[in-house]
């Protein structure tokens, strides 16, 4: 705990943006706009949003603002991945004038950089274009950093990517956080030294993309709760028949591991007693809800029960400290969202502080209109888990240290 706790005094050493002359200058900011398109238009601009503390201070210190970003996973150039929806947001979001250029490095990238008036925005086109990106290629980040005289790290929720334009560009230029980089780590670590009692709620459909976490959130928390596909591993490694149900039969022993430790430390821990269930993996399938253990067979766990959804809600209501990743069930599909509306509502009304990262669970908040009454709306799905189990990331390291 004690190495723990100075790794996180170092990352809240970091220099951020505020504390490095820009005035003039021209600035490389790596945001993340890896947002979801539908024919070529932004379906959910909460992620650009995210970045407009820090393109507008920029701007007001009259700075040459260079944005770079990945958008999904292109194999080479491909049409429908490209960054120019995100020009015609970002023009209106900050209603000004956003440049595009159709490359992220070479010469018609280093024209429109020197091109730029003092408070002017260009926007690079997707570096995962480039394979060199994600190789992180010492190349390929030179000749990104030899667009500008600063770099400004602004996307956490890429700072757990050792890329180029994450973590290799810091190598040949300045390099400091953006705000709301400097945000995230000052709320994510809040968790690190909560106020108790500290409730962390835990979805997903693998156990094994969140093993690290869960033991790193047993060190903390007081009560863990566990929902979503997930679950499925740690009731089948209890002796419950799942049908037809996801169950990492790999992960067994890894679950009974969890189980073990979350009773040697005293942690309430809490799993599903009944399902919502269907017999085909449809939107629209045949449905009902089961007790936890009468699964009938060939059928598909979907979503916690009503029961567990409120067993859930009411293990919040004393907390003092809340963290939630990862849907309790299916939730794209409205007949399995009703645990992890339920739940969000629950967060909603407490008044803990709470966090809540990943993608299923910031857009069940937005469907119920309860962002707003969240403490802190993490960016970073993966990037808060990894932060949450201590791990260096990348790209918070390369910065610079105060």
């Amino acid at each position: 705990m004690a190495e723990r706790e100075q790794q996180q005094q170092q990352r809240l050493a970091k220099k951020t943006v505020r504390d490095v002359p820009t005035a003039g200058r021209t600035v490389l900011v790596r945001c993340d706009f890896n947002v979801p398109l539908q024919d070529g238009r932004v379906e959910d601009d909460t992620r650009i949003r995210a970045h407009i503390p820090t393109i507008e201070y920029l701007i007001a210190q009259r700075a040459r603002i260079v944005l770079c970003s990945h958008l999904g996973r292109p194999k080479g150039r491909t049409a429908n991945l490209s960054l120019r929806p995100i020009a015609a947001v970002l023009q209106d979001l900050l209603q000004r004038p956003v440049q595009f250029c159709p490359d992220t490095i070479g010469p018609r990238a280093r024209r429109a950089a020197d091109a730029l008036l003092p408070g002017g925005i260009l926007l690079l086109e997707n570096t995962r274009f480039y394979p060199e990106e994600e190789h992180n290629d010492p190349a390929f980040a030179r000749a990104l950093a030899a667009l500008a005289d600063l770099y400004v790290d602004d996307a956490f929720s890429a700072a757990h990517r050792a890329h180029a334009s994450t973590a290799g560009v810091a190598a040949f230029l300045p390099a400091v956080a953006g705000l709301l980089m400097e945000q995230e780590i000052h709320q994510l670590s809040r968790l690190l030294t909560p106020e108790r009692p500290f409730v962390a709620i835990v979805g997903g459909a693998k156990v094994s993309d969140k093993l690290g976490v869960l033991e790193g959130l047993l060190q903390r928390v007081d009560k863990l709760l566990i929902g979503g596909g997930m679950a499925n591993t740690f009731l089948a490694a209890m002796g419950h028949q799942l049908g037809a149900s996801l169950v990492e039969t790999a992960h067994l022993h890894a679950a009974t591991a969890v189980i073990a430790k979350a009773k040697e430390r005293n942690v309430r821990l809490m799993l599903p007693v009944d399902l919502v269930v269907a017999d085909y993996f449809l939107a629209e399938p045949d449905r009902r809800t089961v007790d936890v253990g009468q699964v009938p067979p060939d059928w598909i766990a979907m979503d916690i029960g009503p029961i567990t959804a409120e067993r859930f809600a009411t293990a919040l209501q004393d907390s003092r400290t809340i963290f939630w990743n990862g849907p309790l069930g299916v939730a794209e599909w409205p007949n399995f969202a009703n645990g992890t509306l339920h739940v969000a509502r629950a967060i909603a009304e407490c008044k803990a502080f709470s966090v809540v990262g990943g993608g299923d669970s910031i857009a069940a908040l937005n469907r119920l209109g309860l962002a707003g009454r969240i403490g802190h709306i993490s960016t970073g799905g993966g990037a808060s888990l990894e932060f949450l189990e201590g791990k260096q990331l990348p790209g918070i390291a390369a910065l610079a240290d105060r």
